[in-house]
């Protein structure tokens, strides 16, 4: 494969994911990620920061999904209401990567640094979600409280919908999820 081929983003990501599959992301080097895409490290770094944000690199995307969904929502909804929405913004623009999504969940999950950057990218998403509903006008604590619920049920839905077998659609599982927890919170 030629380096001027397009869509080197994607060769790359493509790359490194085999190879963190294969040998695991700590023995694996932008170099041989370089090498197996067909690139120079040099290219590497005009699209990632480092080997990381090649799990990382669809958080900007999906943050401005999950925000930009609240401002369709309608202004007599409750802010679980927006929430959901936003979850169901999230379930697109993730639900056709199913493949890539287990295999980087379990690389992330094979390793500390990562999980702790994983955890980074979902306060960071509760924030945003926060501020967003804050913008529709939600108080505090009802803003923070909705935000971090919502993005509790996006956890549990995502490993869920990547470690079932069925092939059941996100939007399903976090409809699903979302439910469970209105249950569990009329219960209580």
């Amino acid at each position: 494969m030629g380096r001027w081929e397009p869509n080197a983003s994607g060769r790359l990501s493509q790359a490194a994911m085999e190879l963190y599959v294969e040998r695991g992301f700590e023995q694996t080097t932008v170099a041989e990620i370089a090498e197996r895409a067909g690139l120079t490290a040099r290219t590497f770094f005009r699209y990632f920061a480092d080997k990381r944000e090649v799990l990382f690199a669809g958080s900007a995307v999906l943050q401005e999904q999950l925000v930009s969904a609240l401002d369709g929502v309608p202004a007599s909804a409750s802010p679980m209401e927006a929430v959901a929405a936003a979850l169901d913004a999230a379930a697109t623009v993730l639900g056709g990567r199913r493949d890539f999504s287990r295999q980087r969940q379990a690389v992330i999950a094979a390793n500390a640094e990562l999980r702790e950057r994983e955890l980074i990218k979902m306060a960071t998403l509760s924030l945003a979600l926060a501020d967003g509903l804050r913008q529709r006008g939600v108080a505090d604590p009802d803003a923070s409280l909705a935000a971090e619920a919502g993005i509790a049920v996006f956890r549990v839905a995502f490993e869920r919908w990547v470690s079932e077998p069925d092939d059941r659609e996100l939007s399903q599982v976090m409809r699903e999820s979302l439910a469970q927890l209105r249950a569990l919170t009329a219960a209580g």
